[in-house]
């Protein structure tokens, strides 16, 4: 089992910026970690868990929802067990509860398929 935990939501103006970060806690463990893709999703009450971003851990460009491309950057720190999500420009409507998740496949893009998730972080975007 690999416990993730994450850090860095809050409370932001529309347009400011925040950065979160999900340190895999029992990576020693577990040496294959960083051959895991990791992603963030983000839920809404009433809303199904929405992929936002993941990078694999193979050499490949990371990839976004629509929504949040060219505003959010994922990056992954493997020396750390640790992966980023910087938050640019942010609007209203990304206020959700974060989720790191990591996938031991290559390009997952739904919930379903990735096999351990942190706690949550709330990000609360004012107008």
């Amino acid at each position: 089992q690999v416990q993730l935990v994450e850090s860095g939501g809050g409370l932001v103006q529309t347009g400011g910026s925040l950065r979160l970060s999900c340190a895999a806690a029992s990576a020693r463990t577990f040496p294959s970690i960083n051959r895991y893709t990791m992603g963030w999703f983000r839920q809404t009450p009433g809303k199904e868990r929405e992929f936002v971003a993941a990078i694999n851990w193979i050499p490949s460009p990371p990839y976004y929802a629509d929504s949040v491309k060219g505003r959010f950057t994922i990056s992954r720190d493997n020396a750390k067990n640790t992966v980023y999500l910087q938050m640019s420009s942010l609007k209203p409507e990304d206020t959700a509860v974060y989720y790191c998740a990591y996938s031991s496949r290559t390009g997952p893009r739904t919930a379903s398929e990735y096999d351990f998730w942190g706690q949550g972080a709330q990000v609360t975007v004012s107008s």
